[in-house]
């Protein structure tokens, strides 16, 4: 079983998709470096030799043809534009053996709910949204993924669409989430572009990052997001 994971980031996925196939291969691909120093402390200290991470672009995918039995990725194709993300999809398609997948999972913001509606975190997923479509992206991905992947080539007898959710409400759950959240919208790549944007200031972004920490830390806090998938075979 040789598996791709497009778009790996840390490695956390790529490293329990090794674990899944103690006798296959699975590499993780990441357009920059910096990420793959964490994806391959943390494939270690997991003793899980069997994964390996290369720099590579999703668009122009370095393997051949029917390389993988298992082509993977995970929230990425709603931060492309239209002629990226259909690029990456066809290369996908283009390394997957036939008789094997193409496996993506996208998150569909629109969907966000959470309790209880603390002051500013409505302006925060707006805020999100319309950052995301100024660069290019769609940030409403999941429920148009099934109809992305036809356009891209895959036929629609060859597509299995589902859902799936985030919810998290747990103290950890909680804790966790709220400090990610907070913590990027401060100090991020994607906070920078928001200031240089001109979407928001500084002030605004202590805000949005402090209503955060206020959900996190009420013991009634429940969040929930809807995400698409499809799985896609290969003929």
């Amino acid at each position: 079983m040789h598996i791709l994971d497009v778009g790996c980031g840390p490695g956390s996925i790529t490293t329990d998709l090794a674990t899944k196939v103690p006798h296959g291969k699975v590499i993780g691909l990441e357009p920059t470096a910096e990420p793959l120093e964490e994806a391959r402390r943390l494939a270690a200290a997991r003793h899980v030799g069997n994964v390996s991470f290369e720099v590579g672009d999703a668009r122009t995918l370095p393997f051949p043809d029917q390389t993988f039995d298992i082509v993977h990725m995970h929230q990425v194709l709603q931060y492309l534009n239209p002629v990226d993300r259909t690029k990456a999809l066809r290369e996908m398609r283009r390394v997957a053996k036939p008789g094997g997948l193409v496996a993506v999972r996208e998150a569909d913001q629109g969907t966000i709910t959470f309790y209880p509606e603390i002051n500013g975190l409505r302006d925060f997923v707006g805020l999100y949204c319309k950052v995301a479509r100024a660069n290019g992206g769609e940030p409403d991905a999941g429920r148009r993924l099934h109809a992305w992947v036809n356009e891209a080539g895959f036929a629609k007898s060859d597509v299995t669409a589902t859902a799936g959710t985030y919810c998290y409400n747990t103290p950890e759950e909680r804790d966790w989430w709220s400090n990610v959240w907070s913590d990027r919208i401060l100090h991020s790549p994607w906070a920078k572009s928001v200031l240089e944007g001109g979407h928001a200031t500084q002030s605004d972004l202590d805000r949005l990052a402090e209503a955060w920490r206020t959900w996190g830390a009420t013991e009634d806090g429940w969040y929930g997001i809807m995400h698409g998938e499809v799985l896609c075979r290969i003929r």
